[in-house]
């Protein structure tokens, strides 16, 4: 199957079906034309790389789910530790996302609006933290 079709197949992009090939991610072959072509267990791999992705797994992380994927003899810890350290990471974004919106917040609070030239937002961006 040609890239064009698997893009359709996958919901992903042609770029980044080709930029997962050249990284070694997953692999098509190619034509006597020099054409990528696909078979249905890349087109498989594409699409949990997509949904990988999709949960904001890195590409490191992607390479080793999909070897875990396929090594009929792995350990479920494995890809469970893999898994909880990607959580720990969100937890990790969401609480510093948390505290940028309080900022901000407070920000916005703090100033007026209007068409007065003084503004607390400008001030607040101004002082360099301790």
């Amino acid at each position: 199957m040609k890239i064009g079709e698997v893009a359709k197949q996958t919901g992903l992009s042609v770029k980044s079906i080709r930029y997962y090939h050249d990284i070694g991610l997953v692999c098509g072959g190619r034509n006597e034309a020099g054409y990528r072509v696909y078979r249905q267990r890349d087109i498989e791999s594409l699409k949990f790389v997509h949904q990988c992705r999709d949960l904001g797994f890195s590409l490191e992380d992607c390479k080793q789910l999909l070897e875990l994927r396929d090594n009929e003899s792995r350990n479920a810890e494995d890809v469970k530790q893999l898994t909880r350290s990607h959580l720990d990471y969100v937890e990790q974004q969401m609480l510093k996302l948390h505290n940028l919106r309080a900022q901000l917040q407070q920000m916005v609070d703090e100033c007026q609006g209007g068409t007065q030239p003084h503004c607390a937002i400008i001030d607040c961006l101004s002082h360099k933290p301790n």
